[in-house]
């Protein structure tokens, strides 16, 4: 291997690799050594706090530092940072008041369609340096695309999995075994080209891009052995929302960090707190607090089953109608809508840059 050559960290290799790198097959060597409990077990009231609202919420509350507490893409971006919650919640308010279970139906299709897109991203990220040929960008597209396609396909062809995205019943299921075992042999033949491939280009030119090649496998494995292999609430929910929250929360903070450092608009106040002695520590907290507060709103309004958790809530203000409900619903899931649209803009970056 060529020892000159340059792995295409984005600002700190240590940061990457725990935050970016890591996070499934951290994931995954858990659940290895602890099979019983994660592959048989439900997402109790522990597991529920530390997955889904410290992490799942919590990184959907990242965004903020990249959009709307960003002084250089606030003002560049200012009309989209208004337009896109404002029709966000016009379109939820519809779609609800016709029928909750539909708007919960579209908003698993574009979950999963940003969680797709992230993966596509993180790759093309590391990737940034490579010449490669038409060819071989195509195979790596396509292994990055199918990877994550496939397991959703499986959900949808096969018998009901023991975990819903939302809510259960949320995506569309056809049993079809025909139909299933075409997109398990297509599966395994992406996987034997992406392989073939990447011996052959290591050996050509003596080198291994390790950051883009573990993101492509932490992908294979976390989304297959997350919906495929196991059929399990804890194990999805834990491979799902740690692969995808941690490293999102890890680039929205690598990025605002370098891009404040190089930028020379004079920042709002809150950038410059985010990075002074205590910034890791308030760049969290804030987010967590966000999270909370929603979740907060989600129980005492409309789920009512984490009162424990929310104790300051212990009896509901009222129970609102369907009516009031179509108001309430899309509004409380305005922050997690916005972020899957406008994560579509904000990585809009030059070659070679981040």
């Amino acid at each position: 291997m060529q020892s000159s050559y340059k792995q295409p960290w984005l600002y700190n290799k240590f940061v990457e690799v725990f935050f970016i790198v890591l996070p499934p097959f951290v994931c995954l060597l858990l659940i290895a050594l602890l099979p019983t409990q994660f592959t048989t077990q439900k997402v109790n009231e522990f597991s529920w706090v530390v997955l889904v609202l410290l992490i799942d919420v919590a990184h959907v509350y990242s965004t903020l530092y990249r959009t709307y507490f960003d002084k250089q893409m606030w003002q560049k971006q200012r009309l989209l940072l208004y337009a896109i919650p404002l029709l966000a919640f016009l379109v939820g308010v519809l779609v609800y008041s016709l029928s909750s279970f539909w708007f919960w139906r579209i908003l698993a299709y574009v979950a999963v369609y940003h969680f797709i897109r992230q993966q596509y991203g993180f790759m093309r990220l590391y990737s940034r340096y490579e010449k490669q040929t038409a060819l071989c960008l195509f195979i790596d597209k396509i292994v990055i695309y199918y990877a994550t396609i496939y397991p959703i396909l499986y959900w949808h062809f096969s018998d009901n999995r023991a975990f819903s995205w939302f809510v259960e019943g949320d995506f569309f299921i056809i049993e079809n075994s025909n139909i299933l075992n075409f997109f398990t042999w297509l599966y395994g033949i992406v996987l034997l080209v992406y392989i073939v491939n990447t011996v052959k280009n290591s050996i050509i030119l003596k080198t291994i891009n390790w950051p883009k090649q573990l993101i492509i496998l932490g992908t294979i494995l976390s989304w297959y052995f997350g919906i495929v292999y196991f059929n399990g609430d804890l194990t999805f929910t834990l491979l799902n929302v740690v692969s995808h929250g941690i490293p999102y929360m890890a680039l929205i903070w690598i990025f605002s960090k370098k891009s404040l450092q190089n930028n020379t608009t004079k920042p709002f106040a809150i950038q410059k707190k985010v990075f002074g002695k205590y910034g890791i520590v308030f760049f969290i907290g804030l987010i967590i607090l966000f999270a909370y507060t929603e979740e907060a709103f989600w129980d005492i309004l409309v789920w009512g089953e984490n009162k424990r958790i929310f104790h300051f809530f212990t009896e509901p203000i009222f129970k609102p109608s369907h009516q009031l409900l179509s108001f309430i619903v899309p509004l409380l899931a305005l922050p997690q809508i916005t972020h899957y649209i406008v994560d579509g803009f904000i990585w809009k970056a030059k070659k070679n840059t981040i």
